[in-house]
């Protein structure tokens, strides 16, 4: 049996029976790949998938040690009893995504809680992520941010979750596929306001990377400006609404009152910012406390 081995480089690292390794590989330049995934994906006996075509492009001599297993938005629960019986026999499975870290907007979450229910480790082997490279790179205030994924294809669908994201403190991130772009940029712009700043961050790590900040007013046109730039893979990040730091609290709290059934919560925290002149956080508290009463 093969045990985990502590305190040693990472190519000594040993994987561990029975153990799901949730393993984060590069979203565009195959030279992020960690030593450590390298070395979890070549112990595994098993590596479950979203495109296994994709997958074997990690390993330079065309194919793993490991069975390659498709797991994917379509089987994905079909294949959680196959993989957590493998896991109870004592294999070792790797989890990996077409890029970045399984689960966060891609396939993975249902099998990490089916095998947390059946009372089996899960182990990270963190690494690349798109939301946290634009992050680092978008030269906005990141203090606090919200990750939203991708926005719903629909118009009416998308500015209704806008309007519910809109008092949220902090940075908003988003996933955007190059087909919706355009309309889901400037969808932002006519809901949270054209003021804003957005840094959009397109094919990170790849040979055309690119990031552009500006007001969100201007996005949209800056976007239509060149075929080149609604290509590839995108993240958009949203700076925090500015609002003012004090206010009248007395109305921000009757505002809140009066408001609690006629509009959800977001949208009756951007009126009590708005009118009070409170922040948008003290509004949100508000919003969110006068709903529970």
């Amino acid at each position: 049996m093969r045990h985990e081995q502590s305190g040693e480089g990472p190519l000594a690292r040993e994987v561990e029976p029975g153990a799901l390794y949730v393993v984060a590989t590069p979203i565009g330049n195959l030279g992020d790949i960690s030593l450590r995934a390298r070395s979890v994906l070549e112990q595994v006996d098993c590596i479950a998938a979203e495109d296994t075509r994709v997958t074997r492009r990690l390993f330079s001599h065309g194919a793993p040690r490991a069975r390659l297993l498709a797991l994917h938005a379509h089987n994905e629960r079909a294949q959680l009893a196959r993989i957590v019986e493998r896991l109870r026999e004592g294999e070792t499975v790797a989890l990996v995504s077409d890029a970045g870290t399984p689960g966060i907007s891609d396939p993975g979450s249902r099998l990490v809680e089916a095998v947390h229910d059946a009372g089996l480790p899960v182990r990270a082997v963190p690494g690349p992520s798109a939301v946290m490279a634009a992050l680092s790179v978008c030269g906005l205030d990141i203090a606090r941010f919200t990750f939203c994924g991708f926005l719903p294809a629909s118009r009416a669908a998308r500015r209704r979750a806008l309007g519910e994201l809109g008092a949220a403190p902090g940075a908003l991130v988003f996933l955007e596929a190059p087909h919706r772009v355009c309309a889901s940029v400037a969808d932002l712009a006519d809901v949270l306001g054209g003021d804003r700043r957005i840094a959009i961050a397109r094919e990170l790590t790849k040979r055309f990377e690119s990031v552009h900040r500006c007001p969100l007013a201007a996005a949209a046109e800056w976007l239509a400006g060149d075929p080149d730039r609604v290509r590839g893979e995108f993240v958009l990040v949203v700076e925090a609404d500015a609002a003012p730091a004090s206010g009248d609290e007395a109305l921000a709290r009757r505002l809140a009152d009066a408001l609690r059934d006629e509009l959800p919560p977001a949208r009756a925290a951007s009126v009590i910012a708005r009118v009070a002149g409170v922040d948008r956080e003290q509004a949100w508290r508000l919003a969110l406390a006068a709903r529970s009463d």
